[in-house]
């Protein structure tokens, strides 16, 4: 099972389960291979070096999505969306609410043409037509917080809508959930310029402009991030023991 595995470090596949340990750490394939043929033939009785290699965690899992022919990925439009919202988990009795939240502005990336398209709260009609206009729609945890946000201002069903969610993906593959900034940092070198809780301070004072700038950076980090993950099946994260790691991702 190890010696077949595709993986080449490592995975849950073969050398370890997801399930156990903290971190499962050291996971070293070759290692493995080499004590299993000891336990089975023998050998020399001196310490054995055997070189390190970082965990390269793979899972096969199901996809929530279909999968786009090689035809319908090269002529496939596909929008980059995320909103900023008026109010916060507070203001609203918490996340479960987040359909009373309100929405400050949406930013939407059209990859037809290569452009940035900004929606207000009135513009809400206008949003939902737009969406319904493309052949995927991607976020970073879009199905869990801007789609909930958005049904409390359209009776549109957002599920409906063709939708990539990258944090979704991600989750799949680790078990657990990273930030953008933290994906963004260690995949593109990019960071997020600012963050929910700044933006919703300046949704109070007034200052849309910079919401705007802010809500835009995201939807471009994740655009990038998509874009990086299609090409080379993986993106990057810190580990449980600071070491950058590749988690894979089929988009």
């Amino acid at each position: 099972v190890i010696r077949n595995c595709s993986c080449d470090n490592g995975c849950p596949a073969c050398v370890h389960s997801p399930k156990c340990g903290s971190g499962n750490r050291p996971i070293d394939k070759a290692s493995s291979l080499r004590i299993l043929d000891l336990i089975m033939h023998g050998g020399p009785s001196h310490q054995i070096e055997v070189p390190q290699t970082p965990v390269q965690p793979v899972m096969e899992v199901r996809s929530e999505y279909a999968v786009l022919t090689d035809n319908q990925n090269q002529a496939m439009r596909f929008g980059v969306l995320d909103i900023e919202t008026r109010k916060s988990a507070a203001d609203v009795g918490g996340w479960q609410n987040a359909h009373k939240m309100e929405m400050s502005c949406a930013v939407l990336y059209d990859s037809a043409a290569d452009s940035f398209i900004t929606y207000l709260q009135e513009d809400m009609d206008t949003l939902v037509s737009d969406l319904q206009e493309y052949d995927l729609i991607i976020g970073f945890n879009i199905v869990r917080f801007d789609y909930k946000v958005l049904s409390g201002l359209s009776r549109f069903k957002f599920s409906t809508l063709p939708t990539l969610d990258l944090l979704l993906k991600v989750h799949e593959r680790l078990g657990y959930r990273l930030s953008l900034d933290h994906l963004a940092q260690n995949t593109l070198g990019a960071q997020k310029s600012a963050d929910g809780l700044q933006a919703l301070e300046w949704w109070k004072e007034g200052k849309l402009d910079l919401i705007i700038e802010y809500c835009t950076q995201d939807v471009r980090v994740t655009r990038d991030l998509y874009l990086f993950g299609k090409k080379n099946q993986y993106l990057l994260f810190k580990n449980k023991a600071g070491m950058k790691v590749r988690v894979p991702v089929n988009w």
